[in-house]
């Protein structure tokens, strides 16, 4: 968001050397990504609350002891932030070794997932990878037997975006951070399966997930390049009238060079109406796009019974006449239409006006009235 759409500045405040405004509800995060500066955050989203639990977005401010966390400090006119001293330097080379001492690091671990921003933050920040690696945690729960949501605990550095994503946003609370200490995981409430939850499937968790800790199970039976590789093309959720937008996430390599979609991705909160959330439809629901039964043109019965390939205009004749014939057998009130949420307003109104003007019935129901 630009200065000129902010509401009028409270004061201003240091910057790396530079005087810059403060306004109404700032943290230091909004002010160091306002103005260009790279300050790395793994529990950060801006659709949550902010946690501070990372660690990796600390600041050095003047006058303060301790090094604060960006994404939840309160930012205050007069003061001195520095996003790039050498002690914020050492800090964020020092944390990031730490995370790496238990986590798993070996490519072939890692992809054909998601992409791990640990791993993309402390190389860029540099975390060293001499430091005497750890046995990773055994933080496991139970096989879920659900089809879409896959755990993988020794990736999990708990940062707990999935579990405030699942109170704060959808608003569900199916998993939350279990056990303590060295063995505290994400898990339901005794254990169950996600279908056995308050769990809505909608892939939420695995969308704000850093590390790729919670990741997809249907990708990871298919999907054959890593993420990054694969190209987003931005559209429109058919399933209901909301309009939501996501990307669909294509190998152009796949089905033998035709393309293949491989999964669905949330586009970045606050870039759309839907701010990067989708449902279990939205999110899970793409099979039917190279289903082999999916039908590719229109078919009508011969006398036999037998589906046959016909042209669009033989097929909206045939639908034609057919209604016409009810028509006139039972009267207008024998037929229905029933047109669908995932129609745009305009095709839906069509609908209606063909029912009401074409048929001379009101007998027309749309599903997202319901």
């Amino acid at each position: 968001m630009s200065d000129s759409n902010l509401p009028a500045a409270v004061g201003s405040l240091q910057l790396d050397g530079q005087q810059v405004p403060v306004f109404p509800g700032d943290r230091l995060l909004d002010l160091t990504r306002r103005h260009g500066k790279e300050v790395p955050t793994l529990c950060h989203d801006p659709r949550l609350d902010a946690a501070g639990c990372c660690r990796t977005c600390l600041v050095e401010v003047d006058g303060w002891r301790r090094m604060p966390p960006a994404c939840a400090t309160p930012a205050e006119p007069g003061m001195v932030v520095n996003t790039d001293s050498p002690r914020v330097q050492k800090h964020r080379e020092t944390l990031f070794s730490l995370y790496l001492t238990d986590h798993p690091q070996d490519p072939a671990e890692q992809e054909p997932g998601p992409p791990n921003d640990l791993l993309d933050l402390a190389q860029r920040f540099g975390g060293k990878e001499d430091w005497p690696a750890m046995e990773p945690m055994r933080r496991g729960r139970p096989e879920d037997r659900n089809p879409y949501v896959d755990f993988r605990p020794e990736a999990c550095i708990l940062c707990a975006r999935c579990t405030r994503y699942c109170d704060e946003v959808e608003g569900v609370s199916a998993i939350s951070l279990a056990e303590r200490g060295a063995k505290t995981t994400i898990a339901t409430v005794d254990h169950v399966s996600l279908l056995d939850s308050s769990c809505e499937l909608c892939g939420g968790c695995i969308d704000v997930c850093p590390t790729g800790a919670m990741a997809e199970k249907m990708p990871l039976q298919r999907q054959k390049k890593p993420e990054r590789e694969l190209e987003k093309v931005r559209t429109t959720c058919n399933f209901c009238g909301v309009g939501c937008q996501l990307d669909l996430n294509v190998d152009p390599e796949g089905r033998d060079g035709l393309g293949e979609v491989v999964k669905i991705t949330s586009p970045e909160p606050g870039t759309t109406t839907n701010d990067g959330n989708l449902c279990v439809k939205g999110r899970f629901a793409y099979d039917f796009i190279h289903h082999p039964e999916r039908l590719t043109e229109p078919m009508i019965r011969d006398a036999g019974g037998r589906l046959q390939p016909v042209s669009w205009d033989e097929a909206l004749q045939y639908a034609a006449d057919g209604l016409r014939k009810v028509q006139q057998r039972h009267g207008p009130d024998a037929l229905g239409f029933i047109s669908s949420s995932r129609c745009t307003v305009e095709e839906n109104y069509l609908v209606q006006k063909l029912a009401r003007t074409a048929f001379q019935t009101h007998n027309v129901h749309q599903c997202a009235a319901t």
